[in-house]
């Protein structure tokens, strides 16, 4: 589980291909204080297993559903990624909670610049749009971002200078991908309120039973 709030930025020192799936060495310094092999580092959003590390990187597998589901099959040797820790239990929840699981990738539509603040349209499909609520939170490429507005095609972000000068935001262009998670919450509400849990939805005869009516 993470938090949204980027800790670093990396580089990709190498990609080493394999059939579907790819493995990454990542360039990093703060991400690798106090890690060790089978702990979870996300990057750009995806949460991923560290497999080896040294003082200066760590590696990571990444199998072909990762592939098929993020912006991975666009990485080159220097790309620049956002970078978090995994979350422990006594820290701060600055941002909101993300699994490091990825829904769905989109595409940045347009960006423009008020004041301070750099507003970011991103297209995305029906089945994502559904989860994303004007001010509720969403993570792009793993950023903790607050939503401004959603329309039936797309949904906007304003992103603060400190997030632009500490991630990868602004190196995005028009027309780029990126990844998106939705909030984890809403999902669950809504498969709860489905009843495809056990079978039965939530109905107004069901409310009024149990003494909410």
């Amino acid at each position: 589980m993470f938090t949204g709030i980027i800790e670093e930025v990396g580089d990709i020192n190498s990609i080493r291909r394999g059939g579907k799936a790819i493995a990454l060495e990542v360039k990093a310094h703060l991400v690798i204080e106090g890690t060790r092999v089978g702990d979870s580092i996300a990057i750009d959003g995806v949460c991923l297993t560290v497999t080896s590390f040294s003082d200066h990187s760590f590696t990571v597998d990444v199998m072909p559903e990762t592939m098929n589901r993020t912006t991975f099959h666009g990485l080159k040797t220097g790309s620049r990624v956002n970078l978090e820790r995994a979350l422990r239990l006594s820290d701060r929840l600055g941002g909101h909670l993300v699994s490091g699981h990825i829904d769905r990738v989109g595409r940045i539509l347009e960006r423009w610049r008020e004041d301070n603040a750099e507003w970011i349209r991103i297209e995305a499909g029906s089945d994502i749009l559904r989860y994303i609520v004007e001010k509720g939170s969403v993570a792009i490429d793993g950023i903790s971002l607050t939503v401004i507005d959603v329309n039936t095609r797309s949904f906007t972000v304003s992103v603060i200078p400190l997030t632009q000068k500490e991630t990868t935001i602004l190196a995005k262009r028009t027309g780029e991908e990126v990844n998106i998670e939705c909030d984890l919450i809403g999902k669950y509400i809504e498969k709860l309120a489905k009843g495809e849990a056990k079978g039965a939805g939530v109905t107004l005869d069901t409310l009024a039973r149990n003494g909410y009516l």
